[in-house]
């Protein structure tokens, strides 16, 4: 049987160009090999290694000439903001910069911009800066999608941009597709959101005309208690809904130290609205309006 000949070490663990490896004196049927993927033309990555996106995208980055930069839905995962499911996509969004040319080829969708936006780096790559790519998003999302995603931007512990930062970048996008759903969204977006499905409820509770809520503040406790912290609040009235995804039934612990933490909220006088999955809507709404209505709230 005939032995495949060696790499050179360089190439064993990461991704390379056909060009380079030639270079370095690999023979165009050593670069057939089984051992090796071909994420794109003319890219090579050893077997197994291309694992998750900035994988991909740091195969891709091999042949990225100087002029180009992830973005769109490509940089919205990058930067980990949230995306619904049709959205999370292996299919790589590469944005040229005027004069180069959109990409082309398999597994790429190619874009231009006429002038160099804001840029990070992620995992080693490239990448349309958080403000611009929530902008770009607009084009693909729903409204409420939208608005998770801008939540996140403003996010209670790791802010990805800041209110002024994505004002400027929704100005910027006057006149660009879906750009009245960008400043729809804008409208919406608050800052210390911690999940999309903090988002949803607000986005439910206010269309559904009642109050909105606050987002993230700590609740005041007697002296010697650990401090609480609600997710969607009313101070005035002295109402808290939560989101509960349930996850924490299963850890007897944490289980208890939820039960602890309940009991310390409604010895403060709150009223604690929990919204599980399986809750109907309907229902939530109609708890929150009548808890509300007892503390003193006037439609």
């Amino acid at each position: 049987m005939h032995r495949r000949s060696q790499l050179p070490r360089d190439l064993t663990a990461r991704p390379f160009t056909c060009l380079e490896a030639r270079a370095l004196g690999v023979t165009p049927k050593r670069l057939l090999s089984g051992d090796l993927e071909r994420p794109f033309y003319g890219v090579r990555a050893p077997a197994g290694s291309l694992t998750d996106l900035g994988d991909r995208c740091r195969a891709w980055a091999t042949r990225m000439p100087q002029d180009q930069l992830f973005s769109h839905v490509t940089a919205a995962r990058l930067h980990e903001m949230p995306l619904p499911r049709f959205a999370q996509t292996d299919v790589l969004h590469v944005t040229a910069v005027k004069p180069g040319r959109a990409p082309r080829g398999a597994g790429v969708v190619g874009h231009t911009l006429d002038r160099w936006p804001d840029v990070t780096w992620i995992k080693g790559v490239r990448v349309v800066a958080a403000a611009q790519v929530w902008c770009e998003l607009a084009t693909v999302l729903s409204l409420d999608d939208l608005v998770a995603a801008g939540d996140r931007l403003l996010g209670y512990r790791s802010p990805l941009a800041t209110r002024q930062q994505v004002a400027s970048a929704v100005i910027a996008s006057a006149g660009n597709r879906g750009a009245k759903k960008l400043r729809a969204a804008f409208e919406l977006i608050r800052e210390r959101v911690e999940s999309p499905r903090e988002t949803w409820l607000r986005l439910l509770i206010v269309r559904a005309g009642l109050p909105e809520p606050e987002t993230n503040l700590e609740i005041p406790m007697k002296p010697g208690r650990k401090r609480v912290r609600g997710d969607l609040m009313y101070p005035k009235y002295k109402v808290l809904v939560e989101y509960d995804g349930e996850q924490h039934r299963t850890d007897s612990a944490q289980y208890a130290r939820d039960v602890e933490r309940l009991a310390h909220i409604a010895e403060e006088g709150w009223i604690h609205i929990r919204v599980l999955k399986s809750t109907r809507v309907a229902t939530a709404l109609a708890d929150l309006d009548r808890a509300l209505r007892s503390r003193g709230w006037l439609p």
